[in-house]
């Protein structure tokens, strides 16, 4: 857009700023943000970021992830099954309490893993080519920040998770 922010005033740079998110939601849904090549699509979301986080974090719980992920436990049992089921994710025993069960990438989920974000790595360079190496970590930066301000919000009482991802 090439509007100039300084003569917009607060509430026109929050009503851009606000419009502009809401276009960037729906562009992420649409193209879903998937990746070049065959790889492009094919992983939805919610399973992208489960297997990331377990990737990230290790082996863990169903409430754990759900917590860490901001999400109920419902939900995240819901997303997993279809991830157990392909064998990307393995339902093991906790090792301090056979009775209780742990989420772990498998061999093949880190693999798959690996293929998707190499192909969103690559649809990321495509877009922001032509941006020099301090805009892209100013955007990574502030973009982090928004989401962990969103996060927060929605950890406030009364802001509590849906069931959707």
């Amino acid at each position: 857009m090439s509007m100039d922010m300084t003569t917009v005033g607060e509430p026109g740079l929050l009503d851009t700023l606000q419009h502009e998110v809401a276009v960037f939601a729906r562009r992420a849904e649409q193209t879903r943000l998937g990746g070049v090549g065959q790889v492009r699509n094919s992983m939805d979301r919610a399973a992208y970021l489960l297997l990331n986080r377990l990737d990230k974090e290790g082996p863990m719980g169903v409430k754990a992830l759900a917590a860490s992920m901001g999400i109920d436990s419902s939900t995240v049992t819901r997303q997993v099954a279809p991830l157990v089921d392909t064998g990307l994710v393995k339902r093991t025993s906790h090792p301090e309490d056979g009775r209780a069960v742990v989420l772990q990438l498998s061999p093949r989920g880190q693999s798959r893993l690996e293929e998707v974000r190499s192909s969103r790595r690559q649809l990321m360079d495509e877009l922001t080519h032509d941006w020099a190496p301090e805009e892209r970590e100013a955007f990574c930066t502030l973009l982090t920040r928004f989401n962990s301000a969103l996060s927060a919000r929605m950890a406030m009482p009364g802001n509590e998770p849906s069931n959707a991802s």
